[in-house]
């Protein structure tokens, strides 16, 4: 409660300095409006902004779920088979050298406007933190315990399932802390490039016709979903790791 009370005092005093700032500077509704007109969105458009709020809701969620089972999957393969590791990681760091922006006009080729291009740009944005710092996790365990873990007749499979794996944990909630806010950027920029659907899609729409407060409206939902999902992730982290939480 504490930390959601200075997150909302902190938006008030934004939105407050931005006010001030219309008042003061008066700068034209397209170029910069004021909260109010912002707000007022809400209530004239809901319909039309909660069909597209879902779209990108979902594209999130399945982008996230399938980047998190791929980076886990990924990981545990890099701790099992390290000659795997050696073949696969530089191909997934180039990858990543790639800016989203120059990969979605691919993938919206590839898979289309629909649905599937954003999932799998959102799948690939996600992909690496999770990988990364999991597999980080997995190689960091204390080797004192893969010494006693070594001493059992728990086979090389069994000792990453059992032992090495929720240890790694931690390391994996660290992964997914940082790849929650990147989930709705992959679906978004999907939307930008080539969608009829979703919240990218009605920022491109209401940029064009300078509404700007649609556009504003847009971000303030999308600001909420990023939020929403990062805390789904810190309520997970207890349930997963109740022996690792901060004091």
């Amino acid at each position: 409660m504490r930390a959601l009370s200075g997150a909302v005092r902190t938006m008030l005093t934004l939105v407050a300095a931005w006010q001030a700032i219309v008042w003061l500077v008066a700068p034209p509704r397209y170029i910069l409006p004021a909260p109010l007109d912002v707000i007022a969105v809400f209530p004239r458009q809901w319909r039309h902004l909660l069909d597209h709020t879902l779209v990108t809701t979902g594209e999130i969620a399945a982008g996230f779920a399938a980047g998190t089972l791929l980076g886990i999957a990924t990981a545990l393969a890099v701790a099992a088979l390290p000659r795997f590791g050696r073949m696969v990681w530089p191909l997934v760091l180039v990858l990543q050298a790639f800016p989203v922006f120059v990969l979605a006009p691919v993938l919206v080729l590839w898979f289309g406007f629909g649905m599937a291009s954003k999932v799998v740009m959102t799948t690939l944005i996600i992909f690496f933190p999770v990988a990364s710092a999991f597999a980080d996790g997995l190689r960091r365990i204390d080797p004192e315990i893969l010494d006693a873990t070594a001493l059992t007749s728990a086979s090389r499979w069994q000792a990453l399932v059992h032992v090495r794996a929720p240890l790694a944990l931690p390391a994996l909630i660290s992964g997914l802390r940082v790849a929650a806010p990147l989930a709705p950027l992959g679906a978004v920029v999907g939307e930008w490039v080539g969608a009829s659907a979703g919240l990218g899609f009605v920022m491109i729409q209401a940029n064009a016709r300078m509404q700007t407060d649609t556009v504003f409206a847009a971000m303030a939902i999308l600001a909420v979903l990023t939020l929403a999902l990062r805390r789904a992730v810190d309520a997970l982290a207890p349930r997963l790791t109740p022996w690792a939480q901060e004091r």
